[in-house]
């Protein structure tokens, strides 16, 4: 199997700074991509900025710019730079205004057009201008598309459409015989719910008289490229500029927002098949970041997140690692600074850089600042450390990159009781222990190799700095998997940073202070009764098991990904000596939705499903006596 990897993050439009949701899912697909490269894989990793359409010539308008200058602002003043200074490791930055891709933009609606499979029609429906497409009534909630801040408008126009209803039937079997196309699971199930029905054809140019800004339709230059038909080509434009499309389009991974799932699982396939392109290999989905307290982000809620702030406060590396540990991939997961804070102190600065100066002191004081020889390979901690590649590989190829770095950090955890329970300072005292202690030393020094190396996608300034610590150079993750590669003989620098200094952590703020009220005399419960404000904080909500698997380390733990209405989300439940997990999926369940997350035996659980005993001990979950759908609220 050839090992190349090519990865697109979702081009960002050039309507606005980037903010938290476009620094994760970037942060995301620079994990991917470093961890390819370490894994041996040829990788291409692609992201850009989309700077055609209806809102960027209205945004320029307000700004006082014509377009391009206004684009070439947000992509090269605030894109660009942020990125950079996030170490964001792509490739390549493809631009839709450049002339490498509006060139290739015309040559593919050439070929669809000669395909018979664009045509000039008059269409009347309701038009989201903030997604710039016809919606449907079906696809509002409230009167408004999920994520517009406007109701949609009546518009009537004459367009060119291209027919998407014809390979409607083709998508749906191509689904069936790809079951792992989209990823997770849950936005496949939400993409074959679409399809049940017609999904009509897609409008693919807009007046130039109304829209000037963007790509001329090659055949009339009255009308210009509906601005999803242009964007999604910059995937593939930046391969075919670069002469790279038939090395590296066959393992596309596309990873977007879950906000753009049906252009991405809709719109493009259908438009690849027309053009007689090869389809991607996967399309990666994720959720949104929420503020703490679960609600959106919004800079009119006033809970929005600075990336810049949070990369002056804490640093690129503890930034990655605590949005990359901290949320799970397809759900929607509440963050702010505390996470980091929380992080960077516990797994980062408690945990491995403790580590790192416990061994250096002792390498310092014990062995002259010299890498002693190497260890046994048979030692449990040294078997642990070239397994623990093939054990992070596995969560990454499910995507479950949170528990593929927990998997680094619970070894970190154990080369410190190895380190504890070895007491090379009691070994220092007896010459005649000298090899148990160097073998001791020698140990937690590979060790912590092979920990920076897994860590290294997560940590990309940090696990060098580590690694510098000890004299040590850079590595492959097939060097993870040979215990013994520290070099005996190397002498380590007599000085080295902190690895990850503690941080204070910050009390919760307030709008005021409030007298605290003092306690009553009176109890504030009878029998164990609650009132009906308390019941109605718990918010009960009907969930869909889309995928259920045994927890990796408790026999009595499932983990259950929830189909919850508006998302996905991760549960842990301690039912496994009572249900399969085959036996789960596709069943209802009630799930208590605002339950504070926690973290059970190294998983994280967002919920909790309501399960009753019987007289036997017997587990049963409750289930709605009749059918309802997922997000359903429970009273």
């Amino acid at each position: 199997m050839s090992k190349v990897f090519y990865e697109t993050a979702a081009i960002d439009y050039a309507n606005a700074a980037p903010h938290i949701g476009h620094v994760y899912e970037k942060i995301i697909c620079d994990f991917l991509a470093r961890f390819h490269r370490l894994d041996g894989y040829d990788t291409n990793f692609v992201t850009g900025t989309d700077e055609h359409g209806e809102k960027i010539a209205r945004a320029a308008k307000n700004a006082g710019q014509e377009p391009q200058a206004f684009v070439d602002y947000v992509s090269e003043q605030l894109f660009q730079p942020t990125y950079q200074r996030l170490l964001i490791s792509y490739d390549d930055y493809i631009r839709t205004t450049s002339e490498r891709h509006k060139r290739y933009v015309q040559e593919i609606l050439r070929k669809v057009y000669e395909a018979g499979d664009i045509y000039y029609a008059e269409y009347e429906g309701l038009y989201s201008v903030g997604a710039e497409r016809f919606v449907t009534e079906k696809e509002l909630v409230n009167g408004i598309l999920p994520g517009d801040s406007e109701p949609p408008i009546l518009r009537k126009e004459a367009n060119y459409f291209f027919r998407m209803e014809k390979y409607r039937p083709w998508l749906v079997e191509y689904l069936a015989e790809h079951p792992d196309l989209i990823q997770p699971q849950a936005y496949r199930n939400e993409v074959l719910e679409m399809l049940k029905e017609p999904i009509g054809d897609l409008s693919i140019s807009r007046p130039k008289d109304r829209v000037p800004w963007g790509i001329p339709i090659p055949w009339d230059e009255n009308h210009v490229t509906y601005v999803w038909f242009d964007a999604l080509l910059a995937y593939v434009s930046s391969l075919t500029s670069r002469g790279l499309f038939e090395k590296y389009w066959p393992y596309a991974w596309h990873v977007i927002g879950k906000d753009i799932l049906k252009p991405h699982a809709i719109f493009w396939p259908t438009m690849l098949k027309s053009a007689g392109l090869p389809i991607y290999k996967r399309l990666v989905v994720h959720g949104h970041i929420l503020a703490m307290d679960g609600r959106k982000m919004g800079k009119s809620l006033g809970n929005a997140i600075d990336p810049l702030a949070l990369l002056d406060k804490f640093g690129v590396d503890a930034v990655h690692y605590a949005l990359l540990r901290d949320t799970t991939l397809g759900s929607d997961s509440p963050f702010g600074e505390e996470v980091v804070v929380q992080r960077l102190n516990a797994d980062l600065a408690n945990d491995l850089g403790n580590l790192l100066s416990r061994v250096r002191t002792m390498l310092l004081k014990y062995c002259g600042g010299v890498i002693p020889a190497a260890s046994s390979p048979e030692s449990d901690i040294a078997k642990a450390g070239v397994a623990l590649a093939n054990k992070v590989r596995k969560e990454v190829e499910a995507l479950r990159i949170h528990l593929a770095l927990e998997e680094v950090l619970q070894y970190v955890r154990s080369l410190n009781k190895f380190v504890n329970d070895a007491r090379p300072w009691e070994l220092a005292r007896d010459e005649g222990r000298k090899k148990e202690l160097e073998d001791a030393l020698y140990t937690a020094v590979e060790g912590l190799r092979i920990a920076s190396v897994l860590l290294e996608p997560a940590l990309p300034t940090k696990a060098k700095e580590l690694r510098a610590a000890l004299g040590l150079g850079d590595y492959t993750m097939a060097q993870t998997e040979v215990w013994g590669l520290s070099p005996a003989g190397t002498r380590i620098p007599e000085e080295a940073p902190i690895l990850f200094p503690k941080l204070e952590v910050a009390e919760a703020k307030t709008d005021g202070a409030k007298p605290k009220a003092r306690p009553s005399a009176e109890p504030q419960t009878t029998n164990g009764l609650i009132g009906i404000d308390d019941f109605a904080k718990v918010d009960f909500r009907v969930a869909e098991v889309v995928k259920a698997e045994k927890h990796p380390k408790a026999d009595k733990l499932l983990v259950l990904t929830l189909n919850v209405g508006d998302h996905t989300r991760q549960v842990v439940s301690g039912i496994a000596q009572h249900y399969t997990p085959e036996s789960l999926v596709g069943k209802k369940l009630v799930l208590v939705a605002n339950l504070k997350p926690a973290v059970l035996r190294g998983v994280e659980s967002r919920g909790m499903i309501l399960a009753g005993e019987d007289d036997q001990g017997r587990i049963v979950v409750v289930t709605p006596e009749q059918d309802l759908p997922p997000g359903a609220k429970v009273r």
